[in-house]
């Protein structure tokens, strides 16, 4: 059963329609846009979805309404949030996109959290006409289903894959180990990975794929210990980054470069490891603060709002560019959603990330990126012309 939605008619419209009752003529407000989406509240997917997108959808609508409502040709309008638990579940998620796009009529949608969600939901927006921006979907075959509402914000397996590997044979690594989810993310990526390795002088002395909800990864790390490669690489979730990074301390396993997936660039990722226990380890990110003027305004308006909760150095990125580039989408074209799509499709897109352009559903103007951290920040280190730091090429042991 699919959970009722939470709506959420955030603050500057509320307070208008309070002041109607003392002024008449405040009576004809304009109408909300409404705006839905389903997210994961519970479940596995929680700890991605509570730290990546929702915190941005809340944010993003308490600042378009504190600032009159969003432009809507020219009119500013209220947003109204209209949510639900997808409850990290397939079914759950898309019965609940086709309540909002079909009973609900919402004039705009939010995509879910994930590869898989949205691989469930993208041909479900592009067949009612939605246009979806992705910011947590990592995937080729996403790319290929060439669907014209569906936009991918995240760099994809290729161009992640190929800078890792351009970084660890500029740093003459020699062989690499390799976990991977069992699942469309984990199996795209080490794909991409295998081909990227091709013609280099990198082998690859172990690659083992391993259960979602794997709660035990020690055999298979002291496996890869007592190989001694020079790089490890896992595509991995939250909990298995957490996880295999505690686990590899544990079992006095420490290559020289350490590269964990998703979840390396949360908060959270330093607090649990501690800095000291995080500094130089690497993986999937793409921006910090330092990165642009806008991205230090987010920043800081995130933390500030979330209670010193701080946006991941990756996907929060894509996800606020991409709230960016539907505000701006909607201030040219209005709620028009065919018109919605082709101003996304056709426009070079200013960001907090810098621009973004889409060929077919991919974001092609972001390069593929390796992050670390340092002294506490999330630091770009690869490719060195967009680099926000230097990298470190040797990993400190673990503490």
């Amino acid at each position: 059963m699919v959970q009722p939605s939470r709506r959420i008619l955030i603050q500057g419209a509320a307070a208008a329609v309070g002041a109607a009752a003392f002024a008449p003529h405040l009576l004809a407000q304009p109408k909300p846009v409404r705006v839905g989406y389903a997210i994961a509240r519970t479940g596995p997917w929680t700890g991605g979805a509570q730290v990546s997108q929702e915190p941005n959808y809340l944010l993003w609508a308490e600042q378009q309404n504190a600032a009159g409502g969003i432009d809507v040709k020219g009119t500013k309008r209220p947003i109204e949030l209209i949510s639900s638990d997808d409850r990290s579940d397939i079914e759950t998620c898309v019965r609940s996109y086709e309540k909002l796009m079909g009973s609900d009529k919402v004039d705009l949608i939010l995509p879910p959290w994930g590869s898989n969600a949205n691989f469930a939901v993208a041909p479900l927006a592009n067949r009612m006409g939605y246009p979806l921006l992705a910011p947590t979907a990592l995937s080729r075959r996403l790319a290929e289903m060439k669907l014209p509402y569906f936009f991918l914000l995240l760099q994809q397996p290729a161009p992640m894959t190929n800078a890792l590997v351009d970084m660890l044979k500029a740093n003459g690594v020699r062989s690499v180990a390799v976990i991977y989810v069992d699942d469309l993310f984990g199996l795209e990526n080490y794909a991409a990975l295998k081909v990227a390795l091709q013609g280099t002088n990198i082998s690859m002395v172990e690659d083992k794929s391993y259960p979602a909800g794997v709660k035990d990864l020690s055999p298979v790390l002291r496996s890869i210990r007592d190989k001694n490669p020079d790089a490890f690489i896992g595509f991995t979730y939250p909990p298995d980054t957490i996880l295999a990074s505690k686990q590899a301390k544990e079992v006095g396993f420490n290559p020289k470069f350490f590269y964990a997936s998703v979840g390396t660039a949360f908060q959270l990722y330093k607090n649990v490891m501690t800095p000291a226990g995080a500094e130089g380890v690497l993986g999937m990110g793409s921006w910090n603060s330092k990165t642009s003027p806008g991205a230090r305004a987010y920043f800081d308006a995130h933390t500030k709002k979330f209670a010193g909760k701080e946006p991941d150095r990756w996907a929060s990125g894509a996800c606020w560019a991409s709230l960016e580039i539907l505000t701006a989408g909607v201030a040219k074209t209005g709620l028009d959603r065919k018109a919605l799509r082709d101003y996304v499709a056709n426009t070079t897109h200013k960001t907090i990330l810098g621009d973004i352009k889409f060929t077919g559903s991919e974001n092609t103007a972001t390069p593929g990126t390796v992050s670390q951290w340092q002294n506490g920040e999330f630091e770009v280190v690869w490719p060195e012309k967009i680099a926000t730091a230097k990298l470190n090429a040797a990993k400190p042991a673990w503490k």
